[in-house]
This record gives C-alpha cells, structure tokens and sequence, in this order.
C-alpha cells in the first residue's frame, strides 16, 4: 500500500467522527484496549501528561510540549483533529510523523485492524502510542479527543492530567449541561496522579473535587497560583502575588491564551518536583515559540496584513465570545467574515454572538457534516447577519479580498474544517 491508500483505507473503512459525526462515537473502551493489547501495551512504555477540557486543550497540550522541548526533552504530541496532513496528529518535538511509519503501522496491523473494526480516532491513538514508544520519547502529552472518561486516550496512566475549561459542545455525546459535560471531562482524573483545573468555574469545580476526593489526589486550581496581567504587547505572569515572569510575549494569541496560561504554569511546577528540570528560560522559551517548536496552526492565525487576514478554529459558545472579543480589541476599517459550520452545533446560538456590523461570506467545507452554506445564510438572516453565499472556501476568501481594503480585517472561521480548506494554512 502506498500512502494515499493507506489514507483511503483509513477514511473509507473506519468512522470518523470529524466527517460523519456521533456516529462514529463509541462509548466504550473495549476496541482500544483490544488494539493496544495486540501492540503489546505501548501505551505503558513513556511517560504521558493527559490533557481535556472544552476550550484551550489544545494550546495547552502545545505550549506544554514547547516548553518541555525547550528544556530538552524529547517530546510526543498527540493532537487531533488535524487541519491540512493526517500526520499532523502526531508529532515528535513538533516533526510530524513520516508517511512511511504511518504506511507501516497500517501494513503490518491491518488483519487485526479489520478484526477489531475500531473507529478512526482509536485507531490513530494506538498508532499515536506505538510510535512513541518505539521512538523512546521521554514524555508525551496526550490530548483527548471529545469528553475524557470514555474517551480511547483515556487508558494511558499519566503522571499528570490537566482539564483547561469547560462549556457547552458536544452536548449530543457529553450531556446537556455543564455538570455532566464536567463529569465525562474528569474521567480523566486517575489514583495516584496530580489533577490540575486551569481556572475556577463554580458552577463545576465541586464536580473535580469530589472526584479527586474520592481518589485521594492532590488537586490544583492553576488560576489560583498563578496570574497574567497584559502590559502594553507583552505580558507579566504573577505567582502567588509575586512577580514570575516579566514581559512575555506569547507565540499563542488571543485573549483565551490567559486563561490556559494558569494550567500550562501549574503543570510545569507540578513537573519539577517531579523530577523534571525546567528553568524558567525554558518556559519562556516555550510559550514565546510555541507555533515554530510544535508547527501549531489554526489558532488567531494571522495569514497576512493588508488587509489584515486571520483564522481561527473556534466553534463553540464559550469558544466564539472570546474569539469576538479579540476581534473587537483588534485595529480595523471593516470587517468582512468568511463563515461555516458543521451540522451538529447549536448554529443559531452561534449565529446571535457574531458582529452584526460585519459583510459576510456564508461558505461551507467539503464534509458530509458541513452545514450548506445557503442555509446557513438563511439563518443568518434571521439574527440580522447580511451577506452572501460562496459555498467554496478559498473563492469566498477571494471575494472578501476584493471588498476589503488595507485597513480592513478578514477573519475566516466557523469551523476547523473551513480553517482546514484556506490555501497556504
């Protein structure tokens, strides 16, 4: 097999929830521990730090990374879903992994793959763990996929888990409120590891504590220790009241990046007395290069500056009032906004948060759970949202370039999938 068939294999055989949805969701642990067992437990030969939550897990998993690499530890990252390369999923100190490992693993597993009939996601997770172990990394940080307790990441033992926030998404699959969304996100938490919270929530952390409780594990509220303050483009992150780190400008952009900043802090102290030696030149280090040491994209992506273009993935509620936020304390002329979502959303709440103000471009990715961008614009309309439909991706962006002036902001997000599809992320 060669590796476009590899790949058609993997898409055409096995359910992808990114392309089909809760279908391709298996509340049970079963195949992955079938498939593990078959590589003989991969999963049991590194270190691994776990990381859930709604918003910000995966720039927490990258800035965590970007400082353990910087301190020179050979490093695994386990991320989905990817934006342009399957091999983006899985990377060695920010090198994704070569085609011809990911055509390998394929080859030599694909009786058992068959027999097992696991989903797309248990099946990049046990790749995931084979090949950082037979790589001999000295950590990797794990990311869950949706939720945590059930989810196929979830049979690691780590020595730390982290869970960065928690807000409304996946309701079908998780559950409708933030509690019981809260108590498949601590499923994570394991006897005998240190929990960390990047921020205090009321209306969940006595979820996390009775959790950790009942394991008797040390639990730690990041925000609680530690404080960002911005300062003119940079940042001064405050300890326990005390002065920690001055200046910092960090890689990540977005006001979310402070809330997950408290977690990754936490995480790395919580490292130290572990064992690890991390100075705070590598913190610094890592949290100001995070896009170069991991080759992290999608996140307030700037794609050029006249006009000014940027991209985000941001999908959910909690997810898309702070990506409004930024652009509301962004410098522009006008703002045009290149659009899309999937089916599975709730789209009309979605709709009610964006800026009114903006010219859209209603479009549409190339999945089956892409919501059609006719309809989208129809709803749209309702929320009193002007615009028009260019359902492809790159010809909408085309047509807002046209409009926009160099002193006007593009901003294209919506969806992973239309970030995904944008020519040169």
């Amino acid at each position: 097999m060669n590796y476009q068939e590899v790949l058609d294999f993997l898409y055409g055989s096995l359910p992808m929830f990114q392309r089909v949805g809760k279908v391709a969701f298996k509340k049970d642990l079963s195949n992955i521990v079938m498939l593990c067992n078959h590589l003989d437990a991969p999963h049991d030969k590194f270190k691994s730090i776990h990381i859930a939550g709604t918003n910000g897990k995966g720039s927490a998993a990258h800035s965590i990374a970007a400082i353990l690499q910087s301190a020179g530890y050979k490093t695994g990252l386990y991320t989905s879903p990817h934006l342009k390369e399957f091999t983006e999923r899985i990377k060695i100190d920010g090198i994704e992994i070569a085609k011809e490992s990911v055509i390998d693993f394929v080859v030599k597993n694909k009786e058992d793959i068959n027999k097992i009939k696991p989903s797309f996601f248990e099946m990049t997770v046990a790749m995931a763990f084979d090949y950082f172990a037979k790589q001999e990394v000295d950590i990797a940080v794990i990311e869950t996929g949706l939720g945590g307790r059930l989810d196929s990441t979830n049979i690691i033992t780590p020595i730390l888990s982290l869970i960065t926030n928690i807000s409304l998404d996946h309701t079908g699959m998780l559950g409708d409120t933030l509690k019981e969304i809260a108590v498949e996100k601590a499923g994570i938490i394991k006897k005998g590891t240190p929990v960390i919270i990047s921020e205090f929530q009321d209306v969940v952390d006595d979820v996390f504590e009775e959790r950790a409780r009942t394991l008797k594990v040390p639990l730690y509220f990041g925000s609680e220790h530690f404080q960002p303050v911005p300062k003119d483009n940079s940042l001064n992150i405050y300890k326990n009241e005390t002065l920690f780190l001055e200046n910092i400008n960090l890689s990540l952009k977005g006001d979310f990046q402070l809330k997950n900043i408290a977690g990754v802090l936490q995480s790395i102290e919580i490292l130290n007395k572990k064992g690890f030696e991390i100075s705070a030149a590598h913190i610094v280090n890592g949290l100001e290069n995070v896009a170069d040491l991991t080759n992290f994209k999608g996140r307030w992506q700037v794609l050029s500056n006249s006009p000014l273009v940027i991209c985000d993935i941001a999908h959910n509620e909690a997810g898309v009032k702070a990506m409004m936020h930024q652009i509301e304390s962004t410098d522009y002329n006008k703002l045009f906004i290149v659009w899309g979502m999937v089916k599975d959303k709730d789209i009309d709440k979605i709709l009610n948060l964006l800026p009114k103000e903006a010219t859209y471009f209603f479009c549409e990715a190339k999945i089956p759970r892409a919501f059609d961008a006719t309809d989208l614009y129809r709803k749209a309309e309702k929320h009193a949202l002007k615009g028009i439909v260019i359902p492809e991706v790159n010809e909408a962006i085309d047509n807002a370039k046209l409009e926009a002036t160099d002193s006007d902001l593009i901003f294209i997000g919506g969806s992973a999938f239309v970030v995904a599809e944008i020519d040169g992320v």
